[in-house]
């Protein structure tokens, strides 16, 4: 069963600045490894009763704060970051953010989730009012993945690249299923889209908001078609498609490989019964040739059709004594 809320209000977000994402959670039942993690996580959520009394919420110099090593959210610059900011500005920081020791840096932390609160904090010059949790790093992507799945903020490709970036650490399904509170099958198809599209296209597109999983799902479907992967990368990178919201350039994109780019109309030259085409390079005319018996016919094309036919009219006659002159040549008379 999806783990909700598992750090009360911990967890709580501020109403004012939530956005609900289009992918619902799943139930998960967990066992093995999965099992027991979860008692690390529910030996958090039991603490969690302390903050309402502010009894482990320090303020932490943000300088002095790192972002998570496995990142799960492609943009925090949107409009909802925008509202975060000016809620923050107006009334402080309402909820704390979960930060572990480094385990690298002395003296340093690592955000586990409140990523865009620590952002706003630096932005406005202030501290971070935040909880500090020693935490070994499958708890701290359990917390993480499973705070943002209670909170259903991320999108659907956001939720995909965490996973994909889970899987490349070497965490196993049932750890990435535990941290996201999804079951297998949809594990298993969520890791198909960015083996299929490379992630510099995932990245032009953006998070998309308004993006669910089946429609990536068709994306991939035709990105996998080889005709459309040679020409994915020259679409994305183009200026317009920059230019474009994140829910419309994956839009432009779906419709570009759909087959809404136009297309080039080639003209099939038609050779004339018993006869032939001449055009020279710059194709200013064209000139068909048909011998029949006794009778020749040449008929002329093009914008220069007019001029070069008076011009042949104008010099018939040099043109068939340079004719009967190579005939001369030929005989030998």
């Amino acid at each position: 069963m999806a783990r909700k809320n598992i750090f009360d209000n911990l967890m709580r977000t501020d109403a004012a600045v939530e956005i609900e994402g289009d992918e619902p959670t799943s139930g998960l039942r967990k066992f093995g490894a999965a099992k027991s993690i979860s008692s690390s996580i529910d030996e958090l959520a039991r603490q969690a009763s302390k903050l309402v009394e502010g009894e482990t919420v320090v303020e932490i110099d943000p300088d002095l704060i790192e972002g998570s090593f496995v990142s799960d959210r492609m943009s925090s610059d949107d409009e909802s970051y925008q509202e975060l900011l000016f809620a923050i500005k107006e009334r402080g920081q309402d909820t704390p953010v979960l930060v572990r020791p480094h385990p690298d840096a002395g003296g340093r932390y690592q955000i586990v989730f409140g990523h865009r609160r620590v952002k706003v904090a630096k932005e406005l010059g202030r501290p971070v009012r935040a909880v500090v949790k020693a935490l070994a790093d499958i708890d701290h992507i359990i917390a993480q993945g499973q705070e943002n799945s209670a909170r259903a903020n991320l999108t659907f490709i956001e939720r995909v690249l965490f996973a994909q970036r889970l899987s490349d650490l070497g965490y196993p399904r049932d750890i990435i299923q535990s941290a996201l509170s999804i079951d297998y099958q949809t594990l298993s198809k969520m890791l198909t889209i960015p083996k299929a599209i490379p992630e510099a296209v995932i990245d032009a597109v953006g998070p998309a908001k308004g993006i669910g999983r089946d429609r990536w799902l068709e994306l991939r479907k035709l990105i996998e078609n080889p005709k459309n992967t040679a020409v994915v990368n020259g679409f994305v990178f183009s200026e317009d498609f920059a230019a474009a919201e994140s829910d419309d350039r994956f839009h432009l994109l779906f419709k570009f490989l759909n087959g809404a780019r136009p297309k080039r109309s080639v003209k099939k030259a038609i050779e004339p019964k018993n006869g032939r085409t001449w055009a020279p390079e710059d194709k200013s005319v064209t000139a068909t040739i048909k011998s029949t018996g006794n009778a020749f016919n040449l008929a002329l094309k093009s914008k220069d059709a007019r001029r070069f036919g008076e011009f042949i009219s104008e010099n018939l006659e040099s043109l068939y004594r340079a004719f009967r002159e190579s005939e001369s040549v030929k005989t030998g008379d």
